[in-house]
């Protein structure tokens, strides 16, 4: 059921309901009045009989009846009754046959009855020296009658507006969700590549909630699909060269002359396959670390197992170019930089920067792995990088020239985003006495 008809129905029942709660609430109320009203008339009707019971004489007469004139008003006279007794009890004054109120002596006040069949309210009202009694009564039926003719009045008229009421409030809820409608004609209108912001100055106050989290949804989809061209992009172009250079060598070893030809043609081969495997590899991990917006899990890190880990996987190029791994704990009884997060991502970050210092370092010198209460820093024991290094150290695919070493040029980028997940910043400088390389992994989110 759409909103706009949800609300019609909750006003089409609500509307009717409420009227007939105001129209009973009338009722009771005119109730009140009318009885309120008639009860003054019988009082003073009590009282006007009292004064003039003067002339009367204290025995009765028999058949002594006033009857009561006709009148052609509102109320019929004949829904009233009066009554006269003296001290004695005798009836001395009655205004019509048929139906008598009952003698009461020790009745003060209003009393109500059954007389034939039908409730009457009547009135005592008591002499002062007990010399009489008067008692009016009026039958409750002509009060009921007045009522309802009070609130027929008011029902005509109200039965008669309602169609118009609820017309009206059709009208009021087709324009009040008017917006809503404006706002699915603009996004049924949009192509599947327009990502504009939806306006939200003139949006009802209700819908800028929505608004907001639409276009925070519609910024984040427009991120991740410039993030997506980029990677195609970059990955078309990275993937073209090593393609052409294992094309190349394939040719060279189809057609190799001598043995040793084909040998050195193979090994050229593998080498290329090799560093297309760890492109690839890359290029896959930085396209799941790129899609992160937040940890799958968090927990308390075991660095001895990542550095374990991370150790073991780029020990053979360690040993390939007899670089030494070395690893400085901090005090025992000192935890080595406690972070909270995902320990197999931690492991990515610390392999591509052990992977970065081995490769990169002068053979036959070392790496060192150092660890602090606040601080996680590998440096190697190379030549500085110049500012300009420095200043596109982290630039992917981009690989400092005159370097022997195969390589993506991904490493350092996929470090920082990792280290962004975890909100810590990775930090690149000189080492001690300005040789070397230190990359330094730190609290705090990398803003640079």
């Amino acid at each position: 059921m759409s909103l706009q008809r949800r609300l019609l129905v909750y006003l089409l029942l609500c509307a009717p309901l409420v009227w007939a709660v105001a129209l009973l609430a009338s009722a009771d109320r005119a109730r009140a009045e009318v009885n309120e009203l008639f009860d003054t008339e019988i009082i003073r009707l009590a009282r006007q009989v009292q004064v003039t019971l003067d002339g009367l004489p204290s025995q009765p007469a028999a058949g002594r009846v006033v009857a009561p004139a006709r009148s052609s008003g509102a109320a019929d006279l004949d829904d009233l009754a009066l009554a006269v007794w003296n001290r004695q009890g005798q009836l001395l004054l009655v205004d019509r046959e048929g139906v008598q109120l009952p003698h009461r002596p020790q009745a003060a006040g209003f009393v109500d009855l059954v007389l034939g069949g039908e409730e009457w309210r009547a009135y005592y009202l008591q002499a002062p020296e007990g010399e009489w009694l008067v008692a009016a009564g009026q039958r409750l039926h002509e009060r009921d009658e007045l009522v309802w003719d009070l609130i027929g009045s008011q029902l005509l008229p109200w039965v008669l507006v309602l169609p118009v009421l609820l017309a009206a409030m059709a009208w009021a809820v087709r324009q009040a969700l008017a917006p809503v409608r404006v706002l699915a004609e603009d996004l049924q209108r949009r192509g599947a590549d327009d990502l504009r912001p939806v306006p939200e100055a003139q949006a009802p106050t209700e819908l800028r909630p929505l608004l907001g989290a639409m276009n925070g949804l519609f910024t984040r989809i427009e991120t991740t699909l410039a993030r997506e061209r980029r990677f195609t992009a970059d990955a078309a172009h990275e993937l073209r060269t090593p393609l052409a250079v294992l094309r190349a060598q394939w040719d060279v070893q189809r057609h190799a002359a001598s043995e040793a030809e084909r040998r050195h043609a193979e090994a050229k081969l593998g080498a290329g396959l090799d560093r297309l495997d760890r492109l690839v590899s890359q290029m896959l991990l930085l396209s799941r670390v790129d899609a992160s917006e937040r940890l799958a899990r968090t927990e308390p890190v075991d660095w001895a197992a990542v550095v374990e880990q991370a150790v073991s996987d780029v020990l053979p190029l360690a040993e390939r170019r007899r670089i030494e791994l070395g690893v400085d704990w901090p005090p025992e009884g000192s935890a080595p930089f406690p972070v909270q997060g995902d320990a197999a991502l931690l492991g990515v970050l610390l392999r591509n920067l052990l992977d970065n210092a081995v490769r990169y370092a002068p053979e036959a010198s070392a790496v060192t792995l150092r660890f602090s209460a606040e601080t996680l820093a590998v440096e190697n024991a190379g030549p500085a990088l110049t500012p300009e290094a420095l200043a596109r150290l982290g630039e992917r695919f981009h690989r400092t020239e005159g370097q022997a070493e195969t390589g993506s040029g991904l490493g350092v980028s996929i470090a920082q985003r990792v280290a962004a997940l975890h909100g810590l910043r990775l930090r690149h400088g000189p080492g001690a006495g300005g040789q070397g390389v230190v990359a330094t992994l730190m609290r705090g989110a990398d803003v640079a």
